[in-house]
């Protein structure tokens, strides 16, 4: 099993540490170049970690040049191509506004990877566009520095037949659990971070407060509202059952038989206008009541979307809404938590996002999304 640790504790410290590191190099430079970069941190695996995003994005940039009207599959296209790409490589300069989102995920991923290797194990060998290789498997262990002979031990467990994702990852649980005993220990790792910015392992394994157990508890409150609400609405209706039963005396339409109907149906005319009038996502999303506890929690309000979406969920979207492109990821999320009102963030799921990236075959993650996105604003 791996670890529990304080995911806003250690997004928070990431996000700091990144800033801290940021203000002592760009107070002198505008820029950061390849060279630079190599040793930016005494934190080798910090290093390795934003490189290996920087070429993510590279070939994604790469991947954008393609285009329908010229063979990109000829010889001599992929020698330019490749020549190109090497002298591109060369030239890395980057301002601190795209570096630094580049340097505080690093920071966070090396924590992941001593905390929760599996995932990283995920994200940083399994998450390829094409079909796994062998050889694609080991050259992404240029990127790993902590606890590098358990990844290359594995790897080396594997034969040039095991390409499926899920079975590959599941091996590697039966493997990290039986090789724990010669995986480094966290405080080897918080000695280089605590040059740089302090923190504790305390701090990092500080338990958090459980949704469930929040909710749980607020269930042990008393909640007298909720019957006399529940009252309100129900007596009226019955109230004017049984008077719409009741016989009349005269053929003229009487008040008293009369009046409890049209009461109501405004009552429900007035529930049609409101819904007429702000169409909630439910509508469009609906899903079957439930009473269960983890029904309820997933309808309770979030106030950011990015410190709600938990790291497996993370990987999901990233995957499969954004093909693989972890900033493209962060951006948007970033996007999403800075408007103001639903129907702002829903349209820019639904035609901006959809229509970008194609999402007409991946309606269970886009609803993921969207629900997520509706508890935000409810």
């Amino acid at each position: 099993m791996e670890d529990k640790y304080n995911q806003l504790r250690l997004e928070r410290y990431s996000k700091e540490l990144a800033n801290v590191l940021c203000d002592r190099h760009f107070a002198a430079h505008d820029t950061i170049n390849g060279p630079q970069l190599i040793g930016f941190t005494p934190i080798k695996q910090v290093n390795l970690f934003v490189i290996k995003e920087l070429l993510l994005k590279w070939h994604h940039e790469m991947a954008n040049l393609r285009s329908p009207y010229f063979d990109y599959e000829h010889e001599e296209v992929k020698e330019a191509l490749l020549n190109f790409m090497n002298v591109l490589s060369r030239k890395i300069l980057i301002k601190r506004d795209a570096f630094e989102p580049l340097l505080q995920k690093a920071i966070y991923d090396t924590f992941l990877l001593k905390l929760a290797p599996v995932a990283t194990f995920e994200e940083k060998f399994l998450r390829i566009q094409e079909d796994i290789t062998l050889p694609k498997l080991q050259e992404n262990l240029k990127y790993i520095d902590l606890d590098k002979q358990l990844f290359t031990g594995f790897i080396g467990t594997l034969s040039p037949s095991n390409r499926d994702r899920d079975y590959i990852l599941s091996r590697f649980r039966l493997y990290l659990n039986a090789n724990r005993d010669g995986i480094a220990p966290l405080s080897e790792v918080l000695e280089a971070f605590n040059s740089l910015l302090p923190i504790t392992e305390e701090e990092i394994r500080q338990e958090q407060i459980s949704p469930l157990a929040a909710y749980a508890a607020s269930l042990a409150k008393p909640t007298p509202a909720a019957p006399v609400e529940e009252k309100d609405v129900v007596a009226p209706i019955h109230m004017a059952q049984r008077e719409a039963s009741a016989p009349v005396a005269t053929p003229a339409p009487a008040p008293v038989a009369a009046a409890p109907r049209p009461a109501a149906i405004s009552d429900n005319n007035l529930n049609e206008r409101f819904k007429a009038e702000r169409p909630t996502m439910n509508e469009k999303f609906s899903k079957p009541a439930s009473a269960s506890i983890g029904d309820s929690l997933s309808n309770r309000k979030i106030e950011s979307l990015k410190n709600s979406i938990s790291i497996n969920q993370r990987f999901s979207f990233i995957n499969e809404l954004f093909d693989g492109d972890n900033m493209t990821y962060y951006n948007t999320i970033q996007q999403l938590d800075q408007f103001r009102t639903p129907e702002e963030a829903m349209h820019f799921v639904t035609h901006d996002l959809a229509r970008k990236y194609d999402w007409s075959k991946k309606q269970d993650s886009v609803n993921k999304l969207l629900r997520l996105i509706e508890r935000k604003f409810s």
